[in-house]
């Protein structure tokens, strides 16, 4: 390893590429920042860096493939690589671990989180990093309104049996035409019907699936105003971010 470590960031933020050179500037460490993982690829191949840090949503190739292509790769394979996501559940955390990535962060996160994690994986007898997929199960439990999973079942309610049916032949008069015999006959035994149900236990059943239909809906509603929040947290957080750049260029 070199004297000065080499670390390659690839975001397609502007304002996160220029925090990130920043704050490593005092810790003795290079950075480099790519805007894309195509670009990134050729020189990283070339330079041989020490950590890769890599967003996973990004135009072209994505954070996953940067990792896999890595991991994959005769002379890189052992180079450390931290993925950064805006959303960490479960099916993120999977994919992280497929494609063998180091560590799995979280986004918005704090410089100096980032910089304690490279320099963790910097260390050559270093403890070996979290398995990305136990890492995120406290996010996952913090995301516990990604869950698919639907309230318990209710018993439904048997439904009162209708009217029996009358017998086609009770509606044959004795005095129609060629049913002589059938004037003879006794008369049939009066049927006797159920009474038809009342409108509140015609709709029981339907008020049961108008319940469900509202947990849903409030299921979902609650989604979208938790995603609502992530992102107007995540505008904050650049705007902070854009700030702080402003305060050290007018420093130095």
């Amino acid at each position: 390893m070199s004297t000065t470590p080499t670390v390659y960031f690839i975001d397609d933020s502007a304002t996160m590429r220029e925090v990130i050179k920043i704050a490593f500037r005092r810790e003795n460490i290079n950075v480099v920042a790519c805007h894309d993982a195509a670009s990134a690829l050729g020189e990283i191949e070339k330079a041989k860096p020490d950590v890769i840090i890599t967003d996973v949503i990004m135009p072209g190739k994505d954070g996953y493939e940067v990792c896999q292509h890595i991991k994959n790769h005769p002379t890189l394979s052992k180079t450390p690589v931290i993925l950064m996501s805006g959303v960490v559940n479960r099916a993120v955390a999977e994919r992280a671990f497929l494609v063998k990535a180091d560590e799995l962060l979280r986004k918005p996160f704090q410089p100096q989180d980032l910089i304690t994690r490279v320099k963790h994986l910097l260390k050559p007898n270093g403890t070996p990093a979290p398995n990305p997929v136990a890492a995120a199960n406290a996010a996952v439990a913090l995301s516990s309104i990604f869950s698919s999973a639907a309230p318990p079942p209710q018993p439904r309610p048997a439904s009162a049996p209708g009217p029996r049916p009358v017998p086609a032949m009770a509606a044959i008069t004795a005095t129609a035409p060629g049913m002589a015999a059938a004037a003879t006959a006794p008369a049939p035994a009066p049927v006797t019907t159920m009474p038809a149900p009342s409108p509140a236990a015609a709709s029981r059943l339907s008020t049961s699936d108008a319940a469900k239909l509202r947990i849903e809906i409030l299921r979902l509603e609650g989604l979208v105003k938790k995603l609502q929040s992530e992102l107007a947290a995540e505008r904050e957080y650049s705007r902070a971010l854009e700030a702080h750049i402003k305060t050290l260029q007018e420093a130095e």
